[in-house]
């Protein structure tokens, strides 16, 4: 009598099977984990919740693609199983079926229709990709945003006047936030950041405004934004820049105009007036001029 192995083929791929579906799991329980500001739902397609105008055309964007995408995905799994039963090889087939058969017009179908897909798709992402860097409207408060190893200044143009940051002091002990430089951004206005890099490429990011874009040193990259929410949010640099990149962190906070006056007020009280220089004069920052990189600061 043949001994029964209980090793049996299907045994590991149960478990590989369990182990994705744990690491799966596992990922979604520590998405949910996320701070306040970066949790979405169902209703945004768990991407944050929007707090500005150009947030809300990446949410619709990010959205569509997605109920296209599962779509499609139905279709395919729907004719893979209508394959499976329609054409199942029955006990008592003694012959093979044909190897090699040409059907031109599905051959056309599955042809033509994922060139129209990415046709429609390429035609969206680059309207909304040319409506999130358009910055010739024009706007009410313009920030020089500098990146630097490892933090971040602020040159709020209009007002002369800056905000000087230093790395932030992870000990995971309550007010560590304090210890990184603040945005503050006026709600309902239309601002324009203007960034620019000390040394090398960092990357300015803002999770919740679904917007971000690259800091290249000797060049002046810019886009703008209108916030729609108030309240207090977080940033970080999104290329990694060096040993301390993970540390390179600051606060956003939208305010209402008499708070974002106010709070320019209180940096010419402390005597952070002028623009902190980064090779570049105010004249060539609101020109968008360039200049070589390596010049002094």
């Amino acid at each position: 009598m043949r001994q029964h192995d209980s090793s049996t083929p299907g045994r590991p791929f149960r478990r590989r099977g369990a182990l994705v579906l744990a690491g799966v799991l596992g990922t979604l329980a520590l998405g949910g984990c996320a701070s306040g500001d970066l949790r979405g739902d169902a209703s945004t397609g768990w991407l944050p919740h929007a707090v500005t105008e150009g947030g809300e055309r990446v949410t619709t964007l990010w959205i569509g693609a997605w109920i296209t995408l599962i779509g499609v995905g139905l279709l395919v799994i729907g004719l893979i199983v209508w394959c499976i039963g329609a054409y199942r090889r029955h006990q008592d087939d003694t012959e093979l079926p044909v190897q090699l058969r040409y059907n031109i017009p599905i051959e056309i179908l599955y042809t033509v229709v994922p060139m129209l897909m990415v046709v429609v798709f390429f035609y969206y992402t680059a309207r909304d990709e040319s409506a999130l860097v358009d910055t010739s409207k024009k706007p009410d408060v313009t920030i020089n945003v500098v990146g630097k190893q490892w933090s971040w200044d602020f040159n709020y143009l209009d007002d002369d006047v800056h905000e000087v940051g230093t790395q932030a002091i992870l000990t995971g002990e309550p007010g560590a936030e304090k210890t990184i430089p603040t945005l503050y951004l006026p709600v309902g206005e239309r601002v324009e950041f203007v960034l620019t890099s000390r040394d090398v490429i960092h990357s300015f990011w803002v999770p919740a405004f679904l917007q971000k874009m690259d800091i290249i040193p000797g060049r002046v990259n810019r886009f703008q934004v209108v916030p729609t929410v108030e309240g207090q949010f977080k940033g970080k640099c999104a290329e990694l820049c060096g040993a301390y990149h993970s540390q390179m962190l600051f606060n956003v906070k939208v305010v209402s105009r008499a708070d974002y006056d106010q709070h320019m007020a209180d940096l010419r009280a402390a005597d952070q007036t002028g623009l902190l220089g980064n090779t570049l004069n105010r004249e060539q920052l609101m020109q968008g001029q360039t200049v070589p990189t390596g010049g002094g600061n």
